[in-house]
């Protein structure tokens, strides 16, 4: 049997970064933690990667390329109550995977431009989802809101996505988090839409919540 190629070195050192700042924070590791967890030289680190930065920014361009493909696939229908679940639970699945980033934010803003710049947007695409959806639930029938009370509740659902991960860890910052805090997001960031939806949409989150919370 042919053997499976081995994979490259700039693949696995993002592997192994994404793994290491996920666990233990951006800020806690260095580019020799990095080589020394992969039992390769600094040498042949920084042969792909000439700073941690690099790193940094060569998983945020991963992450910045899938969510955007997520929200592409928004833009393209129309958002029903389950829509709207599912695509939260994508969202944070993708959140999850990237942790550090939401982990950090703060910290990786002050020192990163190119995330200082392209997260910007990444929140705008956050309120533009989020004021399709409620936009589309009104038209349908399915919810009543005024335009602003779409445009907070569109700017409250993009923060809550944003900061739930700080604020699970500042919360209890001895607990190891699980994607189990996600799917309690996912519940947080529903539970914002449920005073204004109406009728059958209002009765389908009630019992998305009662089987979500069991």
């Amino acid at each position: 049997m042919d053997k499976k190629p081995k994979r490259r070195t700039r693949e696995r050192i993002l592997e192994t970064s994404l793994r290491l700042f996920n666990d233990f924070g951006e800020p806690n590791v260095t580019t020799t933690v990095i080589a020394d967890e992969m039992n390769i030289s600094p040498g042949n680190l920084y042969y792909h990667f000439h700073s941690k930065d690099e790193i940094v920014n060569a998983l945020f361009s991963d992450f910045e390329r899938d969510i955007d493909k997520l929200f592409g696939v928004v833009g393209r229908r129309t958002a029903s109550v389950e829509d709207i679940w599912l695509f939260l639970h994508l969202l944070f699945e993708l959140i999850w995977r990237h942790r550090f980033l939401y982990r950090d934010l703060s910290d990786l803003l002050t020192r990163n431009r190119l995330l200082e710049v392209h997260f910007g947007r990444i929140l705008e695409n956050k309120v533009a989802a989020a004021t399709q959806a409620c936009t589309a639930l009104v038209e349908s029938n399915e919810m009543r809101a005024s335009p602003a009370e779409i445009a907070a509740l569109a700017n409250n659902m993009a923060a809550l996505a944003t900061c739930w991960l700080s604020f699970e860890y500042a919360r209890n910052p001895r607990r190891q988090m699980t994607d189990e805090s996600l799917d309690l997001a996912v519940y947080q960031v529903m539970a914002m839409l449920a005073p204004f939806l109406v009728g059958d949409a209002r009765r389908l989150l009630e019992r998305l919540s009662s089987e979500y919370l069991k």
